[in-house]
């Protein structure tokens, strides 16, 4: 077995596969000298070798065989009896014995014990808070329970239908459970580093309660709200709200409940939770920790002896394009609550006081609760909108809404009370309203407006950077001339299997069968558009994370210089053959499926390269085109040779092209306002590949925030000659605009 605990400081980012998505962002944290109370994470290696040596597979097969997901009684029955199962099996000595050495070396005393599964916290696929967390746990004995009660915890019913919906398969996905010391937190709460409903990146969001952090993420508690102007870094709006208890350590020694809500003393239930100071001191640090991650952050924070501390990090996944504000509807107002998710919709009342009721919850119904949890999201799917009692901004009901993308309002007290089934009301997510009846606006909503945006025609074609089979059809549905780049990163990972690992047990079979079928949704939700598919470029420290990796990949100094891209498929032919022949499926049926070849350092390489799918059947032709992909210096000196070796179009992946050039580490928080596209530099580069590019025939494109971000830096592409953009799904409204913008003054 390879190593079952390993402690923060010796995993990254980079490490999902084998620390799960909380904790490679710990393992990063406390690299980068963010505070982060010390702790080590048991591995999902330890999580699957407990599994085999238990002989739980089979078993938990059976179960899942003819379960139908949807059905909420079936489904709780099937997740009662798999976790009953993992729970009541023996663990092997061996990680026992791993996880008593480990937690005698942080010291003993209170630990927090959370789950960490494998495709958790991912852009896009962020219901986290299926598994469970234990907090205030003491003892070995306590936390190896703990450690395996984590372990069933990946069988709880919403991970079952998340799973499903998904398309991961059950036992493929594995979990880690970080152990961490416990912060007694006087106070404690979540922090958005741009705005989470109208996704102002102006803006931070703080959130805050007294006592222990569970009472805010699972809703029991109404949070202050504080937000923050990003760049002048002053306090801008304060909401006060009353908080009569707290989630705290159990003061009785020995008992079964280690946690316990206490009455707060009246004296204090309305004061405001931190002072300005510590409100700016905190919005400092998430201004840093944005920084170091390069995008917007969702943070768990927590406070304890005036010191704060950060239990979590991960990507904002719900973040829209910035639309202009709805006006408010003329109409009596039945409840007020805060705005969690923006839109407007009306529908009949579905009161849900317990998870075992959401069954009751029909397509459109307007979804009431109390609060939700990680077990309403089967009914959260089917509702045209949500309501809580409780909760903030960044609760369940709000986080999941904001994803679903579905109009929510929380903290709207007694809506359980005053509403009743199958009354009519309207829910405002963007003001935080409810309405008696069905009614509506004049004035344009937001939604409408982007529709608006993304209608407008444009010379120059917007396309989209794809990942997750899962958003396909609903891309697809939109004003999109393609997709400029379908990462292959995400299915390989989901595989979760080294390509040569599966070879040496004779099941490539297997792997061209599995990523056959994640490339086959997108060919075929965007048919007849093209779909332009970037061939894996996984680096080696990513590769030696799957099963099996560590057998085949050397470790590298420097793996985003290393073995990668096309020095790897003319190297390794054996498994690019098998990304090939997925390709080369997918194509029978979908002729709309191009190829385009990452990191291509020589034009030996692309040659090669190309010769290899030559013989695989892949050649250029009307309806197959062969892209290459634009990111290291050589590509700009020797660009006419590139294009002279054959291929119909280029690609330029900004942010390497940029880190390459200037010398900068993207990930460098230091050196993050030098990384900068607008470069005179980067600039030079840009106009070279374009210009030539397209005095020799071939079509150019970007891929990358940039051209949405930067106006002035469109104008330049589009004056240049770029014939496409490839943008993330939030800015294809956005993109078109500032193109047309650009397209107008050129035509002037």
């Amino acid at each position: 077995m390879e190593k079952a605990v390993v402690w923060f400081k010796e995993v990254g980012k980079g490490d999902i596969a084998v620390v799960g998505g909380k904790g490679a962002n710990l393992g990063e944290m406390t690299q980068a000298s963010i505070p982060v109370p010390p702790g080590f994470i048991v591995t999902s290696q330890a999580y699957y070798s407990f599994m085999e040596e238990s002989r739980l597979t089979s078993k938990i097969q059976a179960l899942l065989k003819n379960l139908d997901a949807d059905n909420s009684r079936q489904l709780q029955e099937t997740s009662k009896k798999i976790k009953q199962l993992i729970s009541s099996a023996i663990m092997p000595e061996e990680i026992k014995t791993s996880i008593k050495k480990a937690y005698s070396e942080l010291g003993q005393g209170l630990v927090a014990v959370r789950s960490s599964a494998t495709a958790e916290d991912l852009p896009e696929a962020s219901f986290a808070g299926q598994q469970s967390t234990y907090l205030n746990i003491e003892g070995e004995e306590n936390v190896i329970q703990a450690v395996q009660n984590c372990w069933a915890s990946l069988f709880e019913s919403r991970a079952i239908y998340y799973r499903e919906q998904q398309g991961y398969e059950h036992l493929k996905v594995g979990i880690a459970v970080p152990v961490q010391r416990m912060v007694n937190s006087r106070t404690s709460g979540v922090m958005f580093t741009v705005e989470p409903v109208t996704s102002d990146t102006q803006k931070m969001v703080i959130e805050a309660i007294y006592g222990l952090g569970e009472g805010l993420v699972s809703g029991e508690v109404s949070p202050d709200l504080y937000i923050i102007d990003k760049q002048q870094m002053k306090t801008i709006s304060k909401k006060i709200s009353r908080q009569e208890q707290q989630l705290t350590r159990n003061p009785a020694p020995g008992e079964k409940e280690p946690n316990i809500w206490l009455q707060l003393p009246a004296r204090i239930q309305k004061q405001q939770k931190l002072t300005d100071a510590e409100i700016l001191q905190l919005a400092e640090m998430g201004r840093h920790i944005e920084a170091h991650y390069g995008q917007p952050q969702d943070i768990e924070w927590a406070r304890e002896n005036n010191t704060f501390y950060i239990v979590q990090s991960r990507p904002v996944t719900a973040l829209k394009e910035s639309m202009e504000e709805e006006a408010e509807i003329d109409a009596p107002v039945l409840l007020t609550g805060d705005a969690a998710s923006p839109g407007l919709a009306s529908g009949p009342v579905r009161i849900i006081l317990d998870p075992t009721q959401i069954d009751q919850v029909g397509e459109g119904d307007i979804l009431v609760a109390e609060m939700t949890t990680p077990d309403f999201v089967p009914a959260m799917k089917r509702a045209a909108a949500i309501v809580t009692d409780r909760g903030g901004r960044t609760a369940h009901a709000a986080i999941v809404s904001r994803e679903l993308g579905i109009p929510c309002v929380v903290g709207a007290s007694q809506a359980t009370g005053k509403l009743a089934n199958d009354m009519v009301i309207t829910v405002d997510g963007s003001h935080g309203k409810v309405y008696e009846g069905k009614v509506g606006t004049d004035t344009a909503s937001s939604f409408a407006a982007n529709v608006l945006r993304e209608a407008i025609e444009t010379k120059t074609r917007v396309y989209v950077n794809l990942a997750q089979s899962e958003l396909a059809e609903m891309v697809a549905s939109r004003n999109v001339d393609g997709v400029g780049l379908l990462r292959a990163e995400f299915m390989i990972a989901q595989i979760g299997e080294h390509p040569k690992y599966m070879l040496k047990h004779k099941r490539g079979y297997e792997f061209v069968e599995k990523l056959y079928n994640n490339i086959l949704m997108f060919a075929k939700a965007f048919y007849p558009r093209p779909v332009v598919y970037r061939t894996t470029d996984f680096k080696t420290n990513e590769y030696r994370d799957l099963i099996g990796g560590r057998e085949f990949e050397e470790v590298e100094e420097n793996p985003m210089l290393g073995y990668r891209g096309a020095s790897r498929y003319i190297t390794d032919v054996e498994s690019f053959k098998l990304e090939i022949e997925a390709i080369r499926r997918v194509r029978k049926d979908y002729p709309n499926l191009w190829v385009m070849i990452p990191f291509v350092r020589t034009i030996g390489e692309l040659q090669a390269t190309k010769d290899l799918l030559e013989s695989e059947g892949l050649k250029r032709s009307k309806d197959f085109r062969l892209w290459m992909m634009v990111e290291v210096p050589s590509n700009i000196f020797l660009i006419d040779k590139f294009l002279s070796v054959g291929i119909d179009g280029i690609s330029i992946g900004s942010n390497d092209l940029t880190q390459l050039i200037l010398g900068i580490d993207r990930d460098s928080d230091r050196l993050a306002k030098t990384f900068d596209e607008r470069n005179e530099a980067v600039l030079m580069a840009l106009e070279r590949a374009i210009t030539i590019s397209k005095e020799m025939g071939v079509t150019s494109s970007i891929c990358g925030q940039a051209p949405s971000v930067y106006p002035e830096l469109t104008e330049k592409l589009v004056s240049w000659g770029i014939t496409s953009v490839s943008v993330s799904p939030d800015m294809i409204g956005t993109t078109r605009e500032i193109i047309a913008r650009a397209e107008a003054k050129l035509k002037k």
